[in-house]
């Protein structure tokens, strides 16, 4: 008798835990080549994303590996099946190789992810 009341909480502990909804983040691409840019150009890229889980996504946080890249991130929850973007903004104004992080805090079953931004901002001639 106690083999089967423990098995029957078993089992319905197992189906709470796998009812139990969770939000998912897909983004379309992990990194945004901005390829060779002139300086001054516009810096501004996105990276697009899914809520692919059955609950409300919640982006919490988006910071940067440098002060030269802004991040913006959604306010709004992003409901399960819709998509949003987050937002770099890159200092076009600093010649040279680009190599920043872009980090997401998230609700997300995997809370942390990594983003990356590349490409190299080349000087105008004449400037």
């Amino acid at each position: 008798m106690k083999k089967a009341i423990l098995l029957v909480f078993v089992g319905l502990l197992a189906l709470s835990v796998s009812a139990q909804e969770t939000a998912q983040i897909e983004f379309k691409a992990e990194t945004v080549d901005y390829g060779v840019i002139e300086k001054g150009s516009d810096g501004v890229r996105v990276f697009e994303f899914t809520n692919t889980g059955t609950a409300p996504l919640i982006i919490s946080k988006v910071s940067s590996s440098c002060g030269c890249t802004i991040p913006k991130k959604p306010e709004d929850p992003i409901l399960p099946g819709e998509s949003g973007e987050i937002q770099v903004k890159y200092d076009t104004n600093r010649v040279g190789p680009i190599r920043k992080a872009v980090t997401v805090i998230s609700n997300a079953a995997t809370p942390t992810k990594v983003l990356k931004i590349k490409g190299e901002v080349k000087a105008t001639d004449g400037k």
